[in-house]
């Protein structure tokens, strides 16, 4: 069966020789492994080198019912996105977003809700000139909602603490490890009602932005199943001062 498609590219792996495994997000099909011939023909149908992470494009692949893995046959740029591609900062972002969206799509089905979103998200971090330091951590919350498990922050009240287990506010400090002071906590309501071109706005040090994406990452793991830990994860977190 031939498949043509929007894709983003989530991670590559090298086959052999002249092979790599790119593991994307369809539009139509949910999560992907495709076979990509490597060459550096400017007139092949594949070029590899567009298989980078997040990048967004329109794949045609040959998919069967006794294969995992299906084979590409052409691919190009549905967007371009040359920012994602040369800044360091935002690379360094699109790697940790990458992985993370491998992780947290295993269960989900193809949905052009969670796509398009991913995609805009993409195309705001590629063109946006200054105020990405709070990019990853607006995207992980608004993610939830899409995803279905977005936290209750509707019942928030002053030093109220955030149990990532039950996913709400609760006025005592929870009998488990699982949950966010209220010195963290008071940023989730605000976190998840903001927008990418205002996120700037808010200013956190570095140390507080990382315990912020923790708890964060905490709650998926806790709220996904077999969420595993991140590798990319230290190098984002010595971004940004």
């Amino acid at each position: 069966m031939l498949i043509l498609s929007r894709v983003i590219v989530l991670r590559t792996l090298r086959y052999n020789d002249d092979t790599l495994i790119a593991h994307c997000y369809s539009a139509s099909a949910g999560l992907v492994s495709l076979s990509v011939r490597i060459t550096r023909s400017p007139r092949a149908a594949v070029r590899h080198a567009l298989f980078q992470p997040l990048a967004l494009l329109e794949v045609e692949w040959t998919a069967s019912a006794q294969r995992e893995l299906g084979r590409c046959r052409s691919a190009r740029l549905a967007v371009p996105t040359q920012g994602v591609a040369i800044d360091p900062t935002k690379r360094a972002i699109a790697l940790f977003l990458a992985e993370f969206l491998e992780a947290a799509l295993r269960s989900e089905s193809a949905g052009e809700g969670v796509f398009d979103y991913i995609i805009s998200a993409v195309k705001w971090l590629d063109m946006a000139e200054r105020g990405v330091a709070n990019f990853h951590l607006v995207f992980l919350l608004r993610l939830s909602l899409f995803l279905g498990i977005a936290p209750n922050v509707d019942d928030y009240r002053r030093e109220a603490y955030f149990d990532l287990r039950s996913g709400t506010f609760v006025q005592v400090c929870p009998p488990h490890p699982d949950y966010l002071p209220p010195a963290e906590a008071m940023h989730l309501p605000r976190l998840l009602r903001i927008n990418f071109p205002t996120m700037h706005a808010f200013r956190f040090t570095r140390s507080e932005r990382n315990a912020l994406l923790r708890g964060i990452l905490t709650y998926y793991r806790l709220h996904l199943p077999a969420f595993p830990t991140l590798r990319s994860l230290e190098v984002l977190t010595a971004l940004f001062d």
